[in-house]
Order: structure tokens, then sequence, then C-alpha cells
């Protein structure tokens, strides 16, 4: 039987992020991807022209008829733009028996903002404490925590303010500090530095939500944790250095590069 790992999150009308992007990466990685569409976005390689929000009724039934029927082996959340939906899905996952992938989405590639100031909260005190793995960026970091990352001294602090809220895991995503790219991925106790070359490529559009789906793919065929969080960050830098330019932006991640 091929893993069956569920997205929920919002769609990306350009392709690069979102459920396309979760759903390409899936497929990349060998599991059957299966999605919980929570917002439709009007998106390109610019910037995020609109976004509308689904019912959470209709979230709940998407959500329903794949687990009840399917069955899921993982679960991976992104883009939940209002308070009621964050706490909606919290609770389906919660009553989910898969490990989880909590990509607390604030803001695009584009600094387009995806999540309502009033949502924090409840990401904050429903979302983060049902994650196996919480996976935010520096700026959803601070959001989250006010601890604002200078250095990759300062990833440790941030992973255990985050912590704090009660994930099992949270892979700290220091991307965007200079030089390599550095991530820690801890439980509090075991610490895994994670160190890959920066790749000269602006084309990352996308990365975040391959990197956790790429997560929950290989928990989905029962790899631990930590190995788990190696595999994805070797796709993911994978996928960064064959990224590729579409339109007159930022371009996105390639999901295949891995294919051949």
């Amino acid at each position: 039987m091929i893993p069956g790992v569920l997205t929920v999150a919002g769609s990306d009308s350009g392709g690069g992020a979102g459920i396309q992007a979760d759903l390409k990466t899936m497929l990349a990685l060998g599991v059957h991807g299966m999605s919980v569409i929570t917002a439709v976005t009007a998106q390109n390689s610019i910037g995020v022209q609109g976004a509308w929000e689904l019912p959470v009724e209709a979230v709940r039934a998407q959500y329903r008829s794949v687990v009840d029927d399917i069955g899921v082996r993982a679960v991976k959340t992104g883009m939940l733009s209002s308070a009621e939906l964050v706490e909606t899905v919290a609770e389906l996952i919660a009553g989910t028996d898969a490990p989880s992938v909590v990509d607390p989405v604030g803001v695009s590639k584009h600094g387009d903002a995806l999540l309502a100031p009033s949502a924090l909260d409840s990401v904050r005190t429903a979302l983060l404490p049902v994650a196996t793995v919480a996976t935010p960026n520096l700026d959803e970091v601070a959001h989250l925590t006010g601890v604002r990352v200078e250095s990759e001294d300062d990833l440790r602090r941030a992973a255990e303010a985050v912590l704090a809220y009660g994930p099992r895991w949270v892979v700290i995503k220091g991307g965007h500090l200079a030089g390599d790219a550095v991530d820690l991925l801890t439980d509090g106790s075991q610490e895994h530095w994670l160190r890959a070359p920066r790749h000269d490529n602006r084309h990352t559009h996308g990365t975040g939500c391959t990197l956790a789906s790429a997560i929950a793919s290989q928990l989905a065929k029962g790899q631990t944790v930590p190995e788990a969080v190696m595999a994805a960050k070797e796709y993911v830098t994978g996928a960064i250095a064959a990224g590729f330019a579409l339109g007159a932006g930022i371009g996105p991640v390639h999901h295949g590069w891995n294919l051949g």
C-alpha cells in the first residue's frame, strides 16, 4: 500500500506553493497526496492578488471525507487564515491517529499576509499543541513568540520559545540568515543541526510548504522525526538548487528534481 498523506492548506494558482507544491512533493517522494483546501488565492510569481477563505463546514467536510474512508498516515497544515479555521483544523488533527506537521504560514514569499493577526493566539493555543513537528521560519517565530533571530546562536532560544506552546518537535528554519542554510531540529532534549550550502538562486517560491510536505511524506513512510527531517532537508536543498524562472518575479523550487 502506498502511504496516504493529507495536506490542509490554501491553493496557489501559480502552482509554486500551497496545495500544489504539497501534492507535487508527495508525488516526488512516493506517497499518495490528498488535500483539504482552506482558501483559494489568486497568486503568481509577483505576489498574491487576492485570497478567499472557504467556509469551515467545507473544510471539515473535506477532511472527514478523506480520513473516514481512505485514512491517512500523516497530516500537514499550511495556510489557515482565521482563528475559526485554525481551531477547527486543530480539533480535527487531535482526533486523527497520525503524525502532524504544522507549517504556521504567516506571510507569502512576496510578503503578503496570509494569516489574520487575530488567529495568532489560536495557532499558539490550539494548533501548535497538536503538532508532531512545527516548522516556523524566522519571521513566523518572531510573530508567534516575540523572539527575533539575528544569528545562528539565537536558534536555540527560538526553539525553546516555540516548544513552550506544546509541539513535540520544532524545526527552526534559519534560511533567512547569512551563510549556510542552517536549521535546528529539537524536542527540547536532543538537537540536530541541519546544514546545507546556500545556492545562489532567487527562485525559491514554495520552500516552506515543500519542506513541511516532505517531512510529512517521510513520516508516513515510517521514518522517525529526525530521519524524516534530514531526508526532507536533502530533498528541499536539491529543489532549491534546481529552482527555475517562471513569470516576471520569483519562480518556484523544482519539485521533480529527484525524478530525473
